[in-house]
């Protein structure tokens, strides 16, 4: 199966790529967006992409570079050091950014743990560079912790529940092994709409790659470096993440930076649902830089 970029059209529209413009896609996954801004900025647009995950670097690498050139540039860093690598670039502003805050379909059936789908190694880790993996957190932090994690970034409401029962089924080296020791935890009577492992696994996905951080971060310096009139597109799959867009949407439009250009987040059409059932949970927030007074 092929990855789908969520919300593509409706991202793509919003930043109206234009030939000359300098476009940042801040999480290059399977290239989706940044080969249709490479395609409607022609003949000289340019796009610089991030990603933490080699694999995604070397993909567009392969795919994409032979056609685009110096067109594409390609990051294999945190989207958090933005600035710090347009800075290298000698660029000062951009005219639209993009961030699709999903996990890759070739990540979720890699072997690196992302799913449980999959049954691997409890690893999780974008940036393989990091020392942090998910078998670390399961394997030897204390209960405590564990249940944070799993109630603050999973959202679970049976987190002390699992905790437990992480703690006491240790060692644990799989993600199969994990979800079953999840799924045993949760009450057998509770409604199952996803599965009972989705929130801890997505949980432990955040921590390993530090993501909440990594979007406050990034989406502050994204929002500071647009040009006039550049837009900043946001797709969310989760209410944290959501979140952290909302608030950070209303505090620079307190201050007169930024225009959100929808009061309420854009979501997929029915269509979309069915033919990419990842696209279920997406939120897309945008805005547009407002002219600064001299």
């Amino acid at each position: 199966m092929k990855h789908k970029s969520v919300l593509l059209k409706e991202s793509i529209v919003a930043i109206e790529p234009k030939s000359g413009g300098i476009y940042v896609d801040m999480t290059l996954g399977a290239a989706g967006h940044t080969k249709k801004i490479l395609e409607l900025s022609s003949p000289d647009g340019v796009v610089i992409a991030f990603d933490k995950d080699k694999e995604a670097i070397k993909h567009a690498e392969d795919t994409l570079k032979k056609t685009y050139e110096d067109r594409l540039i390609l990051i294999n860093d945190d989207y958090a050091n933005l600035r710090e690598h347009l800075d290298r670039l000698n660029i000062e502003t951009v005219d639209g950014v993009i961030m699709d805050l999903g996990v890759s379909l070739d990540q979720l059936t890699s072997d690196r743990g992302f799913s449980f789908n999959v049954d691997a190694e409890l690893d999780m880790r974008m940036d393989r560079r990091k020392p942090l993996t998910a078998e670390q957190i399961v394997n030897h932090w204390d209960l405590e912790d564990i249940e944070r994690i799993l109630r603050v970034y999973g959202e679970e409401k049976f987190s002390r529940r699992i905790a437990k029962a992480i703690v006491k089924n240790r060692p644990i080296t799989s993600t199969k092994q994990l979800a079953e020791i999840i799924e045993l935890a949760v009450p057998r009577n509770v409604s199952r709409k996803i599965h009972p492992a989705t929130r801890s696994f997505q949980a432990l996905r955040i921590v390993v790659n530090d993501e909440l951080e990594s979007l406050q971060i990034g989406l502050k310096s994204a929002i500071e470096s647009l040009s006039p009139k550049g837009v900043v597109c946001v797709i969310s799959f989760h209410s944290l993440e959501d979140r952290i867009v909302k608030n950070i949407f209303r505090d620079y439009k307190k201050e007169g930076i930024i225009r959100p250009l929808t009061k309420k987040p854009i979501t997929p059409t029915e269509d979309e649902i069915k033919s990419n059932r990842h696209a279920r949970s997406a939120k897309m927030r945008c805005a547009i830089r407002l002219p600064q007074e001299a």
